[in-house]
């Protein structure tokens, strides 16, 4: 099946999300959109799903115009799209889920379960899913949910998969078998639209790229093109994507962690027993895939909840017990995992949003009074420090993006003295050129002597910064390994295997997205030209999270 958007533009207000794009998916190939987060790639194929009403343009399905009032009418137009937050119900079997809202029946009206559980093994065996019809979803890993919603879109007859962002939840094991499944539908004749901003996967791969950079197609290129060349063309600027930094020198073990445990009103263990220490100079990066327990680590670690047991020093100096304000007060700066709720106050101004912890003392205060001038210098210097996209420090925090809020924080968390620094997801929303500058700062912080926590779900954003990496499971520290150790490796141990097992098994095993792959990709010198693209001016509006 042939799909085609044609002049796609959708507003919301002011802000223009897709100006004019068009697209055009062959049959059976895997075309890649890729853009950073806020570009418009969800947007448009929201659009394309029948969630949103485009404000102009059109969809053609083999040549012949569409409209599509709601998601039903995509389906039944050959369009299945497996979202970036399944929607899946987690108590229903992996059969019921996969028919709900299109159950089959039998005599009496009753839900024929057999005939259900058959199209999920009939899939299931074609492309090798190994997916058990009778498990209930609660107990799936995150990777086999992801082949049961594609599973859902396959037993409608879809013939274009629109994946959002499917490797965000993944380890690279699950990665790896992702790509081996998408090229198993390309070769049953499916077409696929991948939407990612992850280069690696893109090059690895798609059939054609294509570009979107705020609300706008800015061109095409090959998956031969090196990930440098694709950076340039999402951001519209040179950027290095490696991270200049020099070798370690640790020092004294400042922070040191002690037999935390945490257990949830459930009686789940969020963590277990968990313990480790971090030097001055030293960044130690926590892998592991969202839900593992890392959330309630750095909240305990701040003060925000309190554990069952264990201890967290700074300085010889217990924080647990004491108040979020007192933890602060102590020289840890903390970038949370969720801007919008914990980063930011959304009526407060950006000028009052970058001294949230500082306005009680000077320069920003005198007695109780704040300093106008004080307040609006330092913001005024943050804002250009840190590229926050703004027409006013005056303006409220609400009226920023999600990337431009990530900044703020940033740029309040890091521009004073710190005893230790905890970044959870710290480049969560931003362009590739904003994610150089932020881990520079890092890698600074870093080389100033001090302690550096780093918790990320992007793998390569931890081999990058990391001198030191602890992966977590289930509650637990199930490796402290070195940086720069070996990404199969990492991604066994957050599946939970044992460090002496995850060795062995990622020699043992070649997988299909490895460096072996990308080796054999010609990179081509400085020298040469980029890939022919076709390029469109930067609209005015800023980058938005839609």
């Amino acid at each position: 099946m042939k799909l085609e958007l044609q002049g796609i533009t959708k507003t919301f207000g002011s802000l223009v999300a897709n100006d004019h794009i068009d697209l055009v998916v062959e049959p059976g190939e895997i075309h890649a959109l890729l853009g950073e987060n806020g570009a418009g790639k969800s947007t448009l194929m929201n659009v394309l799903y029948g969630l949103y009403d485009p404000d102009g343009g059109q969809i053609l399905v083999d040549d012949a115009p569409v409209t599509f009032a709601g998601p039903g009418d995509a389906m039944a137009a050959g369009i299945g799209m497996v979202h970036q937050h399944f929607m899946l119900v987690p108590v229903f079997t992996v059969a019921e889920n996969v028919v709900l809202g299109h159950e089959p029946v039998r005599g009496g009206g009753l839900i024929d379960l057999p005939e259900a559980r058959r199209r999920v093994k009939e899939i299931s065996d074609r492309f090798g899913f190994h997916v058990d019809p009778d498990a209930y979803i609660e107990d799936l890993p995150v990777g086999v949910q992801q082949r049961v919603e594609i599973i859902k879109a396959l037993s409608r007859q879809a013939k274009v998969l629109i994946l959002d962002e499917p490797t965000a939840v993944l380890t690279p094991q699950e990665t790896d078998e992702l790509i081996v499944i998408m090229r198993q539908l390309k070769e049953s004749g499916t077409s696929i639209v991948f939407i990612t901003h992850k280069l690696r996967e893109v090059r690895a791969v798609a059939d054609r790229i294509t570009v979107i950079r705020r609300g706008k197609v800015v061109g095409s290129a090959e998956p031969t093109s090196t990930e440098t060349e694709l950076a340039s063309l999402m951001v519209g600027r040179s950027v290095s994507l490696g991270v200049a930094r020099t070798t370690a020198v640790p020092g004294e073990a400042t922070v040191q962690v002690r037999h935390l445990t945490v257990i949830d009103e459930a009686g789940v263990r969020q963590l277990d027993d968990i313990s480790f220490d971090v030097a001055r100079g030293e960044i130690v990066s926590i892998a592991g895939v969202q839900g593992n327990g890392q959330t309630e680590l750095t909240e305990v670690m701040l003060g925000l909840q309190a554990p069952v047991a264990g201890s967290v020093k700074l300085d010889g100096i217990e924080l647990v017990g004491k108040s979020v304000k007192d933890v602060l007060a102590s020289g840890l700066g903390f970038v949370p995992e969720d801007r919008s709720t914990d980063g930011v106050i959304a009526d407060f101004s950006i000028a009052e949003n970058l001294i949230l912890d500082l306005h009680r003392q000077e320069p920003f205060a005198r007695g109780v009074a704040l300093k106008p001038a004080a307040v609006r210098a330092n913001a005024e210097k943050r804002i250009a420090e840190f590229d926050v996209r703004t027409g006013s420090i005056d303006a409220h925090a609400s009226t920023l993006s999600g990337g431009n809020q990530q900044k703020v924080v940033l740029a309040r968390e890091m521009s004073r003295p710190l005893r230790l620094l905890i970044a959870s997801q710290p480049t969560r929303g931003l362009d590739v050129g904003s994610i150089e500058f932020v881990h520079s700062r890092i890698v600074e912080e870093r080389d100033n002597g001090t302690p550096v926590i780093i918790v990320s779900t992007e793998l390569d954003e931890v081999l990058a910064l990391a001198d030191r990496i602890l992966v977590m499971y289930r509650g637990r520290i199930v490796g402290d390994v070195p940086g720069g150790t070996d990404r199969d490796v990492l991604g066994l141990m957050m599946a939970g295997v044992p460090l002496e097992d995850a060795v062995r098994q990622a020699a043992e095993h070649h997988t299909t997205l490895g460096e072996a792959d990308l080796e054999a990709v010609d990179e081509p010198t400085a020298a040469e030209p980029p890939p022919t693209t076709t390029t469109t001016a930067d609209t005015a509006f800023p980058q938005e999270e839609l």
